[in-house]
């Protein structure tokens, strides 16, 4: 992850040299930084994001990188368009490398749900940890947010005429046929 992006809403940056024998961070997003992500997710709001990352080194180009994050979100309900709060939280384990031939691997064709995915690509020596934690948030999100106690109601559709009752009423107006 290329450091100070302006397509990311929230940045941590962290140098790999910083990381040592293993590293941990509790991050807290500030109000103007929960103002940019909510844009950057389309949410209504976000009222707090906090993120326990723990990043070790596995080898010696690789790292693993998990945490846990807790998310206090404000949608827009899909149904009847007001604002609710709502909580989201979830766990993340990725893996990351300096090792550009790591990222890619033969495709054999096959998809199974044990593949793993490639780890991600570390540019210019630094980890972003605030990248991780908003595209975790990103994916713990309810694409399609209701309201609590809403249901979406059909609505009633007039039944139309069959080509026979056409036909009736006709008959009905020509009695002599």
């Amino acid at each position: 992850m290329t450091p100070q992006r302006d397509d990311i809403p929230w940045s941590v940056p962290v140098r790999l040299e910083v990381v040592g024998a293993g590293l941990t961070r509790r991050l807290v997003a500030e109000e103007a930084v929960r103002a940019r992500i909510a844009k950057a997710l389309d949410l209504a709001g976000l009222d707090s994001l906090e993120a326990d990352v723990e990043v070790r080194p596995v080898l010696d180009t690789h790292y693993e990188i998990r945490g846990r994050f807790r998310a206090a979100v404000v949608y827009t309900c899909g149904v009847t368009l007001e604002t609710f709060p709502s909580e989201v939280d979830g766990d993340f384990d990725m893996r990351a490398t300096t090792d550009p031939a790591a990222v890619s691997y033969e495709d054999s064709g096959e998809i199974t749900l044990e593949t793993m995915d490639p780890p991600d690509l570390i540019e210019h020596g630094v980890l972003d940890l605030g990248a991780y934690v908003v595209e975790q948030l990103a994916l713990g999100l309810d694409a399609f947010p209701r309201k609590p106690g809403v249901e979406f109601e059909t609505p009633a559709q007039e039944a139309e005429p069959s080509p026979f009752a056409k036909l009736a009423q006709l008959k009905l107006n020509n009695p002599e046929r």
